[in-house]
């Protein structure tokens, strides 16, 4: 038990000032990291992040159909960006991985969902209980496909948060295990301990975009449904 403690306390680092807690500034980085140049001009960074806020723009355009309300796709742009942020700044050694822990998610997951499900229950009240039924459903079955349906919708902020905090914690736990053996191991390993790393590091990179991204396109898709 006190070494799993140990094993998952990487996720916790303590920093403090005058005994303030500072763990949560990684979050706020950005306003010190990005440049006031990005504003300014219309460098390379700029053009580029406009093609993929374009790109995200068309896509969640299209999730959310012509119903979807006009600018509600900029919130998920938002959140994208929110989420990608935080997930690359974990990547850096000793700055607390904000995104692995449920506060964060659930923060994010939960308002979301239950802002759709009032606006969705108050004004298409109709169109949310048939919601729970779906097409071709043989009539004995209607009350369990209630049921189903409910519950699965009911843990729809859970698995959003869920996934986003243990895809999180599952690659940085890898690396830090294999980093944690550095110390221990031969020349010979240590080239192939490094290349692993490296490795590992590309796909965590991968993660940190796909994981924002399946964020974003899943709430999209919640909040087309009670449209």
């Amino acid at each position: 038990m006190k070494m799993m403690t140990n094993l998952f306390s990487v996720f916790d680092p303590t920093s403090s000032i005058l005994n303030i807690s500072m763990n949560w500034m990684s979050t706020f980085m950005g306003l010190m990291l990005i440049p006031m140049m990005f504003w300014l001009i219309p460098t390379r960074l700029t053009i580029f992040w406009n093609i993929i806020i374009n790109t995200l723009y068309k896509e969640f355009k299209t999730l959310l159909g012509v119903s979807g309300m006009n600018g509600s796709t900029f919130i998920f742009i938002s959140v994208f960006s929110l989420i990608m942020f935080n997930n690359f700044m974990g990547l850096f050694p000793y700055i607390f991985t904000s995104s692995s822990h449920l506060v964060f998610t659930l923060t994010l997951a939960l308002p979301l969902w239950l802002s759709f499900m009032i606006y969705g229950w108050v004004n298409h009240t109709q169109h949310m209980f048939a919601h729970l039924v779906p097409q071709g459903t043989p009539p004995i079955l209607m009350p369990f496909m209630v049921c189903i349906e409910t519950i699965s919708n009911m843990i729809r902020p859970g698995t959003l948060a869920v996934r986003l905090a243990a895809n999180m914690i599952a690659g940085h736990l890898l690396m830090t295990l294999l980093g944690n053996t550095g110390p221990s191991v031969t020349y010979s390993i240590m080239v192939i301990l490094i290349t692993t790393q490296i490795l590992l590091l590309m796909l965590e990179s991968a993660v940190a975009i796909i994981q924002s991204y399946v964020f974003a396109v899943l709430s999209t898709l919640y909040s087309s449904e009670v449209n």
